[in-house]
């Protein structure tokens, strides 16, 4: 994969060798990323942080990853703040904020919308979501997480057995991270969900075309032998109204009583966040929370790691990154 002066659109772009490029990448990110030293290779560089769906996450790990690395951030967020609540087109949209900009993230409610804007922008653009299609650079944090919790067990992704539960139909980010793992061997997926929001047909092809074997439940019931636990939230943006996402709210609750009952003892804990705590929800229990194995946290930390290393990548700066190191002056770390 040539990642200079590209589009990042999609996790079909990717090949094993570019993962491994990015992780390695990402790996050299951590002394900036801790505050042990600081770069400013993206001095005088703009960023465009376009997002036109609500975001915390993403958006401002995007930010903060462009920002470690010295370049400066300007951004757009929802739709109605923006010309496109006007009628303008996205391409128009496109050829003129690429003219303010050096790079551009964007997330937005429609899939392909991003790869409808990358079309008319004259620099390169990184999907932060589109829709219910793709997140590929949370499915490469994902996998960045998973590959190093299962590197602390001694463990590596080929032969992985992965559990996801929830909202498989909606959730983009199981979508993506199973379009990914089908590039590993030997990968064994439980999928977990209600039938009506199972996961598409798309994607089980993928994982059966690749190789890999799946088994499909509708309840968190068993003994499930995962190195990973990947629960999703109830995309509510994506039904049709309250009262339909209100009916699978809740379904797979987990805690520590249920998490020691039906996985190992050593099953990492992963969420792409957001996770709802409402009562009526509940997803990830917070007597979860001092669970060692609950990497929801950690996950959030590789984004911005990942995320740098895409800028650098993208804008070509990745073997001089140290050539700009500076002294942090003011930081005593955690």
């Amino acid at each position: 994969m040539k990642f200079e002066g590209s589009h990042i659109l999609s996790v079909n772009q990717f090949d094993r060798e570019s993962i491994e490029r990015v992780f390695d990448v990402a790996n050299q990110m951590a002394p900036y990323a801790k505050r042990q030293k600081r770069t400013t290779v993206l001095d005088g560089a703009i960023l465009g942080n376009l997002f036109f769906e609500p975001s915390t996450r993403t958006r401002v790990s995007f930010g903060t990853a462009f920002n470690l690395l010295g370049g400066e951030v300007r951004e757009t967020t929802g739709m109605s703040n923006s010309a496109l609540a006007k009628g303008e087109s996205l391409y128009d949209t496109a050829r003129v904020l690429s003219g303010y900009s050096d790079i551009i993230t964007m997330r937005h409610p429609d899939s392909g919308s991003v790869a409808e804007f990358a079309q008319g922008s004259r620099v390169p653009v990184i999907n932060g979501g589109d829709g219910a299609n793709e997140h590929p650079t949370q499915a490469l944090l994902d996998l960045y997480t998973i590959q190093k919790e299962l590197l602390y067990h001694g463990g590596n992704i080929d032969g992985l057995h992965i559990a996801m539960i929830g909202d498989l139909k909606y959730g983009r980010t199981v979508h993506s991270l199973s379009k990914l793992l089908c590039l590993f061997k030997n990968i064994r997926f439980t999928l977990i969900s209600p039938k009506e929001l199972a996961m598409p047909d798309a994607i089980l092809s993928a994982i059966e075309n690749a190789g890999h074997r799946y088994t499909i439940s509708e309840t968190l019931e068993g003994n499930f032998d995962a190195d990973i636990c990947y629960q999703t939230r109830v995309q509510e943006e994506r039904f049709g109204s309250q009262e339909e996402a209100n009916l699978y709210r809740g379904k797979f609750r987990l805690n520590q009583q249920i998490y020691t009952k039906h996985f190992q003892s050593k099953t990492v804990i992963m969420h792409p966040l957001p996770r709802d705590s409402r009562t009526e929800a509940n997803e990830l229990d917070n007597d979860l929370n001092m669970n060692p194995n609950l990497a929801i946290f950690r996950q959030t930390d590789n984004g911005v790691l990942v995320r740098m290393a895409l800028f650098a990548l993208t804008l070509g700066v990745e073997n001089i990154v140290n050539k700009f190191d500076k002294e942090v002056h003011w930081y005593s770390g955690h």
